[in-house]
């Protein structure tokens, strides 16, 4: 179980995602949460630079659309003024959200990526249906709720478990 906690890749933030070696590798559709992957739990708005990067991503010729726990008005606030799909209340790690998003996109499995700051939801639920899971840093962790809180202390604990059985090392960061 410990090993589909571990994500394909780790980088700091979405913008150190290689959009264009991914796509050249056959990837087309890319599902990412939303808070503390893309903005602060409590930012209802992207930043330019997000906007900027959401461009580059529909350039480079990816589907996005965004998979959050978060409530209908949370998500929606953040997605519908840019016009990103998205699925809300999603129950991740269930694998529900995960295959209605991928027939959002129109992608298979083997065509789409994962990108999210949790190993209990974004990573594990990516990872259990065999998707390119990414791990990105927590933007603001002071603005996490107590259940996130909690599963970050889980978190914790697994990445211990990992880095005693050889598989996890903070060095392969970015790589």
């Amino acid at each position: 179980m410990f090993e589909l906690l571990i994500p394909k890749l780790r980088v700091n933030t979405v913008f150190d995602i290689n959009l264009e070696k991914l796509y050249a590798q056959g990837y087309r559709g890319i599902i990412t949460d939303l808070d503390n992957t893309l903005v602060g739990a409590k930012s209802p708005a992207a930043t330019p630079e997000l906007i900027e990067w959401f461009a580059k991503v529909k350039k480079y010729g990816f589907e996005l659309i965004i998979v959050s726990n978060n409530k209908m008005d949370r998500v929606s606030l953040f997605a519908t003024p840019l016009d990103i799909k998205f699925v809300h209340a999603a129950r991740k790690p269930s694998n529900a959200p995960f295959r209605k998003a991928m027939k959002l996109m129109n992608c298979r499995d083997d065509q789409t990526i994962v990108v999210g700051d949790q190993l209990l939801t974004d990573v594990y639920g990516g990872n259990r249906l065999g998707l390119f899971t990414v791990l990105v840093l927590p933007i603001a962790l002071n603005e996490e709720g107590w259940r996130t809180r909690f599963n970050r202390q889980v978190e914790r604990l697994a990445r211990t478990r990992l880095r005693k059985k050889g598989l996890w090392s903070e060095e392969e960061r970015n790589k």
